[in-house]
């Protein structure tokens, strides 16, 4: 399914697990999405958990707003832990998840998703440490390769980010098909 010229942006702060970006950005890119790395500010230079993958921020939370983009990737890793303790990363989350646009988040990408009170009554996958914290926030947590809630999809970790990418492809597929 051919997705060309969706916008869509991936946040990320240090230590982000290299898998569950790669992925994702390799397969958006590959069906025609535009994806931009939004972090806390424009040209910082990082790499992943596994120092397998470095990137430069495109933009900073500043820059940014949802109306720019027409999806979201909250890759895990210790990075969705970092941005939540930047405003401006939990507000875009926030206004992302209340656009309808679709918001994917894998491994503990939900923790950003916690900290923007936005999984409320929302089913949701993640990394097993924080399913507790999706519990408690108010979430219904199920352990499954990829979950789909509206217009969050998550999952649970590295070996699901083919599955995970797939379903994000096929969901922004969709709202462009509904759109046309």
């Amino acid at each position: 399914m051919a997705i060309q010229g969706k916008r869509i942006a991936f946040i990320l702060a240090k230590d982000f697990d290299d898998t569950e970006f790669e992925v994702p950005y390799n397969r958006l890119k590959e069906v025609g999405a535009d994806a931009t790395i939004v972090g806390l500010r424009a040209g910082d230079d990082f790499c992943g958990d596994h120092d397998r993958v470095c990137v430069t921020t495109d933009k900073s939370f500043d820059e940014v707003s949802v109306d720019d983009f027409d999806g979201l990737v909250i890759p895990g890793g210790y990075s969705p832990d970092k941005l939540r303790l930047d405003d401006r990363a939990v507000s875009f989350v926030r206004d992302f998840v209340n656009s309808g646009k679709t918001v994917g988040a894998i491994c503990h990408g939900p923790q950003i998703l916690i900290t923007a009170g936005v999984v409320k009554g929302r089913t949701l996958t993640c990394w097993p440490s924080i399913a507790v914290d999706l519990k408690n926030a108010g979430a219904n947590y199920v352990d499954q390769q990829v979950v789909v809630d509206g217009n969050l999809v998550s999952s649970r970790n590295p070996r699901d980010a083919e599955a995970f990418a797939a379903k994000l492809i096929q969901m922004i597929g969709e709202e462009l098909a509904a759109a046309a």
